[in-house]
């Protein structure tokens, strides 16, 4: 019997230049008293916030921009010994995805690594609620403020996943377009490319009454397949997308056009938080996980690695020529809201326009295809998703496609 039932959930979100000024009075409806502030390490504001929070603060600042499981630990060590009763992130997806994984271990002591998506961790259940965590992000990409994930690399294993789990979605943001005017435009670009293939892939993903039902509703996957309600969110979020991005990468006092942005970023979380992503993030991980030869313009970080924005567009023109024929309709629905033409071409045309460099370009050749097939294969949570059944044949395919140009 399929499927007949999908769940929405969201994260209440404040909006609007100047919100950032509410944040103790959200932090304080929250009934946080004593908070732990995870932040981005310079991060320019930092003081703002510290002083609008107004409770007793600790501040951990030891984010990585790429987070690892062994910062992600530090952290919720950190977290524990700390003894808070709620979080604070400000920053981009790093630093909100540590603020839920220490969140996550400060409420339920475990190893990092127990709750880590399986056949790489242990896939533990999460046992309960978490304490409250108010998200501040200052980049409009990952829409982490807005979903359930956080995700980690495993450089020693070549490898990057994540944990999912409804309990980590943060249970207030605040969205303030402000605090993006300080970031590189290299930075918004990735980030607003992100937000792009999070809204294509969530509104193309196979409808979620075509998925068997569960013998319970605690089997139901986070990730359910494209919906009514996912498809609004998605959609708008394709909408800016196409209207602002390149706007926002091009002009940093641009204020509508980075907002709009950072407001695409929630809206896309949102959808792709209930209908998921498929094939460009099923790529994405080894991508950015089986080798670090690339140092990025423009973030705030010495080490070579691809951010994640940069990771999921790469594939994403051959990915979605792949999925065209399996729902031709959302996959040219996608395209015009992104500027017309097929989906692929829209997509090329915008990567185009931001420099986007290539999988080549990245450090990945011909001989890499193995490995980075096995590593899209292990994403099973987000290929169940996939418009049309993908095989390892058809990721070789995508990525040989990928290698030979856009």
């Amino acid at each position: 019997m399929h499927e007949s039932v999908f769940t929405l959930e969201a994260t209440p979100i404040k909006f609007g230049p100047g919100a950032v000024d509410d944040a103790g009075w959200e932090l304080q409806r929250l009934g946080v008293t004593r908070a732990l502030l995870i932040a981005d390490p310079g991060v320019p504001w930092l003081d703002r916030v510290i002083e609008a929070l107004d409770v007793e603060l600790l501040i951990y600042d030891g984010v990585r921009v790429e987070p690892t499981l062994e910062s992600l630990q530090a952290a919720a060590d950190f977290a524990v010994e700390a003894e808070v009763d709620g979080f604070v992130s400000l920053g981009g997806g790093s630093a909100i995805d540590t603020a839920k994984v220490a969140n996550l271990i400060a409420s339920h002591p475990a190893p990092v690594m127990d709750y880590v998506n399986p056949p790489i961790g242990g896939g533990a259940a999460v046992p309960g609620p978490l304490l409250p965590h108010l998200a501040i992000p200052t980049t409009c990409g990952t829409g982490s403020e807005a979903t359930t994930v956080a995700v980690l690399d495993i450089p020693e294993r070549r490898v990057k996943t994540g944990i999912s789990h409804r309990y980590l979605r943060p249970s207030q943001a605040i969205v303030d377009p402000e605090l993006a005017s300080t970031l590189p435009a290299e930075v918004v670009a990735s980030a607003g490319l992100d937000v792009v293939c999070h809204a294509a892939e969530s509104y193309t993903a196979r409808p979620y009454t075509s998925r068997d039902r569960p013998a319970s509703p605690g089997e139901r996957p986070p990730y359910q397949g494209s919906n009514p309600v996912a498809d609004v969110w998605s959609a708008k979020a394709l909408e800016y997308g196409g209207r602002f991005l390149r706007r926002a990468v091009a002009d940093a006092d641009d204020l509508e056009a980075r907002g709009a942005m950072m407001l695409a970023a929630s809206m896309a979380g949102v959808g792709f938080g209930s209908a998921g992503v498929h094939i460009p993030h099923a790529c994405a991980y080894p991508i950015a996980g089986l080798k670090h030869a690339w140092t990025p313009p423009g973030y705030p970080s010495e080490h070579p690695f691809v951010p994640h924005g940069l990771s999921v567009i790469v594939t994403a023109p051959a990915a979605f020529a792949f999925t065209e024929s399996a729902s031709p309709e959302r996959h040219a629905r996608a395209a015009s809201l992104l500027g017309g033409g097929s989906l692929p071409e829209a997509l090329r045309s915008l990567m185009d326009d931001l420099g986007v460099p290539s999988l080549r370009e990245l450090g990945y050749d011909e001989s890499d295809v193995p490995e980075l097939v096995e590593g899209a294969l292990a994403q099973q949570r987000l290929l169940a998703v996939a418009p049309r059944e993908v095989g390892a044949d058809d990721l070789a395919s995508i990525l040989t496609a990928t290698l030979g140009g856009r």
